[in-house]
C-alpha cells in the first residue's frame, strides 16, 4: 500500500501542471536574486533609488518655484524698464539724425546763398560790359546772360525758402524729440529705482536659492534632469513635479487609475502624467499628509 502511494506521489509530480507551477516558482526566485543582487550593485556604486531622485526633484521644483515668486514680485519692472531703455536709445538716434539732417540743410542754404552771390557778381559785370558793347549782337548775348542769371537767383532764394520751411520742421520734430526724452528719462529713472530696490531686497535670498539649486542638480542624472527643464519650461505654472491631489494629477487635475496610484505610492520607478506629462510624486514625499 505505501509503495502504491509512493508511485502515485511520483506520478502526481510528473504532471504537466506541477511541472508548470514548479517552473513558476523557480522563476520567481530567480527573479527576485537578480534584483536583490542588482539593488546590491546599485548601493555599492552609491546610485541614488528613485525615491531619493524623486525627493531631489520635488525639493529642486520648490526651490525653483521660490524662484518664480521673486521674479513675480518684481512683476513687468524689467521688462518695462527695458521697453523704457529701448525708446530712450531710440529717441536719441532720432534726436541725432535730426541734427545731422539740420546741419546738411544749413549747408545747403550756404551753398545757395553763395550761388546768389555769384550770380549777382555776374549780373553787375554783364551790366558794365552793356555799356561798352560794339554790336546787337554782343548787347542780346550779355542781356541773355543778365536775365539767366536773375533766374538763378530767383532759383536759389526759392530752395532757400524751400530749405528754411524744412530746416523750421526739422527743428520743431528736434524740440518734441527732446521733450518726449526727458519725460521718458524721467520714467526710466524711476523705474530703475523702483526695481533696483525689490532686487535689493530679495538679490540674497535668490542668490542662495540659487546656489542650493545648482547643488541640488549635480545629484540628480542628467537625462532626469534634461527632462524635468523641459516639462518645467513647457508647464503653465512652472510645476514639473506634482503629487497627487484627491485621486488625481496636481497639475492638470485628470483623474488618476487606482493601479497608477499604487504603482506611484510604490515610489519604484519615476510615473508622469498620461496628460500633461508632468513627474507624480507620492503625497508623503512632498511632505503632504
Amino acid at each position: 500500500m505505501a509503495k502504491k502511494v509512493q508511485e502515485a506521489e511520483k506520478k502526481a509530480t510528473k504532471t504537466p501542471a506541477a511541472k508548470a507551477k514548479a517552473e513558476e516558482t523557480k522563476t520567481v526566485q530567480s527573479t527576485v536574486v537578480q534584483d536583490v543582487n542588482t539593488e546590491k550593485k546599485a548601493t555599492a556604486d552609491g546610485d541614488l533609488s528613485v525615491e531619493q531622485k524623486l525627493i531631489n526633484l520635488y525639493e529642486l521644483q520648490t526651490m525653483l518655484t521660490e524662484i518664480d515668486k521673486i521674479k513675480t514680485l518684481r512683476g513687468e519692472l524689467p521688462l518695462e524698464v527695458q521697453d523704457l531703455e529701448d525708446e530712450v536709445a531710440g529717441l536719441q538716434t532720432r534726436i541725432q539724425n535730426f541734427q545731422l539732417d539740420s546741419k546738411d540743410i544749413d549747408t545747403s542754404i550756404g551753398q545757395q546763398r553763395i550761388k546768389i552771390t555769384d550770380s549777382n557778381t555776374l549780373v553787375n559785370k554783364y551790366k558794365e560790359q552793356l555799356e561798352n558793347v560794339r554790336n546787337n549782337r554782343e548787347f542780346d548775348s550779355l542781356s541773355k546772360e543778365i536775365e539767366f542769371q536773375g533766374l538763378e537767383v530767383e532759383l536759389a532764394e526759392k530752395h532757400i525758402r524751400e530749405f528754411t520751411a524744412e530746416s523750421k520742421n526739422i527743428n520743431e520734430e528736434i524740440a518734441k524729440s527732446k521733450t518726449l526724452l526727458e519725460e521718458r528719462q524721467a520714467d526710466l529713472k524711476s523705474k530703475k529705482e523702483e526695481l533696483d530696490e525689490i532686487v535689493s531686497e530679495t538679490k540674497i535670498q535668490e542668490e542662495q536659492l540659487r546656489e542650493k539649486a545648482k547643488q541640488l542638480e549635480t545629484t540628480i542624472e542628467p537625462r532626469l534632469l534634461a527632462a524635468f527643464k523641459r516639462i518645467r519650461k513647457s508647464a503653465r505654472n512652472g510645476l514639473a513635479v506634482v503629487y497627487i491631489q484627491r485621486d488625481a494629477c496636481g497639475g492638470c487635475f485628470n483623474k488618476i487609475p487606482p493601479q497608477r496610484q499604487l504603482d506611484i505610492k510604490l515610489r519604484k520607478k519615476t510615473i508622469v502624467c498620461e496628460h500633461c506629462g508632468r513627474i507624480i510624486i507620492d503625497p508623503q514625499l512632498a511632505g503632504v499628509e
